[in-house]
């Protein structure tokens, strides 16, 4: 796996918790990612946010109402109002930084969830050392652009929708210009389109793009696609997903 960048430079396939595992534990909270860890996950994905005063936080809604039943916008609030809150099951919405410090050695996928969270999360992924175990992304393609602008080629990153369905065209036949991407985080079908086919794949893998795909809670079809040989999967059920693995001797996690 020579040249690849260290957040890809890992055995294949790869397995992810989304949002820590959030059918397994409250998504997105310290507890989660250390449940993740705990099971011998190498790598999570989370979203992120920015507060008003530039604080980037781990949480997925624009507001904290689905998770704490406090209705205000994460963007209209400090840093210390949004410390002072606590989700149903009792614990505190994260910083990005908190995140990256506590598990150092956990590679962290950031979904890029507002347009003003890149100086922050580039300014904190800088702080932490941590450009070799990060990845970003998000469906505004503006977003991850200004991440690539601020942290430079050394960042992992997965495409908008643009650059999936280039890759996507590609499997059938089109021509592609060279990406400069090395990994793609899609969902199995979007809008009723197959998205993650072998055609898909097959175009992905001539041009050394790794093919994650969101979000697989169930057991036949993480077999599936393991089948069809994708390169990662995000799941909600990272116990399930580690058993699947273990079952086809492909799990590549800790004990």
């Amino acid at each position: 796996m020579t040249g690849r960048h260290p957040f890809l430079d890992h055995p294949l396939p790869t397995a992810v918790a989304h949002r820590g595992g959030s059918l397994e534990a409250e998504e997105n909270t310290m507890e989660a990612f250390a449940r993740a860890v705990g099971l011998g996950y190498t790598h999570v994905e989370t979203d992120v946010h920015a507060t008003r005063d530039g604080v980037a936080v781990i949480h997925h809604d624009p507001t904290l109402e689905r998770m704490t039943g406090q209705t205000a916008r994460i963007a209209d609030l400090d840093w210390a109002d949004v410390a002072r809150i606590r989700t149903h099951g009792g614990a505190a919405i994260p910083r990005a930084e908190e995140l990256l410090a506590a598990f150092p050695r956990l590679n962290i996928t950031f979904e890029l969830k507002c347009d003003r969270v890149a100086g922050p999360l580039a300014e904190v992924i800088t702080r932490a050392d941590a450009l070799g175990r990060v990845c970003v992304g998000s469906f505004a393609a503006a977003r991850t652009a200004a991440m690539r602008g601020l942290l430079g080629p050394g960042l992992s990153w997965s495409p908008a929708q643009s650059g999936v369905l280039a890759l996507w065209l590609a499997g059938h036949g089109l021509p592609m210009r060279r990406p400069g991407f090395a990994v793609v985080q899609v969902p199995r079908v979007y809008k009723g389109l197959a998205v993650v086919t072998p055609r898909f794949i097959r175009a992905a893998a001539r041009r050394g793009i790794d093919v994650q795909v969101w979000t697989v809670d169930d057991a036949p079809a993480m077999a599936r696609l393991l089948d069809m040989g994708v390169s990662a999967i995000l799941t909600d059920r990272p116990s399930v997903l580690r058993r699947v693995l273990e079952e086809r001797g492909q799990w590549h996690g800790g004990a």
